[in-house]
């Protein structure tokens, strides 16, 4: 069955690195993902102010089963991944990471890590406060071999949420 995967990640910093892995994804016979906004296009949509770009996002996570949250170096800072993983969340969409550092961007610089943006966000579980981190998983690009193991972490983060 084809998955439909959203991609969340920072945008200007690894946008490169982002569609080398989405490419590979999409290029599979089980793999789907949302359109891919250039760079003028999502310029356009931050212009409208702040519920434009939550609409578009609310329109581009329809029909997405789960969402991939690719971690570079300021992804845990970006008020956008952090509403998606939020969405996400609520939602009950599969919910996973993956740190793209070591990956080569365009100008063939290999990114640094960033923290987790998982540990960004928690919920109350009888009286305490659960990190996100301790409930979704988060795999490394090139350490967990992401090409082979992509399909994989998208089934298993969608039958985690019973999708």
């Amino acid at each position: 069955m084809a998955r439909k995967v959203f991609f969340s990640f920072h945008y200007k910093n690894d946008n490169w690195r982002v569609n080398q892995i989405r490419n590979s994804w999409v290029c599979r016979p089980e793999g789907e993902a949302q359109p891919f906004l250039d760079k003028a296009e999502w310029e356009k949509i931050k212009q409208k102010g702040k519920t434009a770009i939550q609409n578009w996002i609310d329109d581009q996570m329809k029909g997405c089963g789960v969402t991939c949250v690719l971690i570079g170096e300021e992804t845990a800072q970006s008020e956008w991944v952090g509403y998606e993983i939020k969405k996400s969340h609520t939602d009950g969409r599969g919910l996973f990471g993956i740190y793209i550092d070591g990956m080569l961007n365009q100008n063939q610089v290999r990114g640094t890590k960033g923290t987790n943006p998982f540990d960004n966000w928690y919920i109350e579980e009888n009286g305490k406060k659960k990190n996100l981190s301790e409930i979704y998983p988060v795999y490394h690009w090139i350490n967990d071999n992401g090409r082979e193991n992509i399909g994989k972490w998208i089934e298993k983060a969608a039958r985690a949420a019973g999708r």
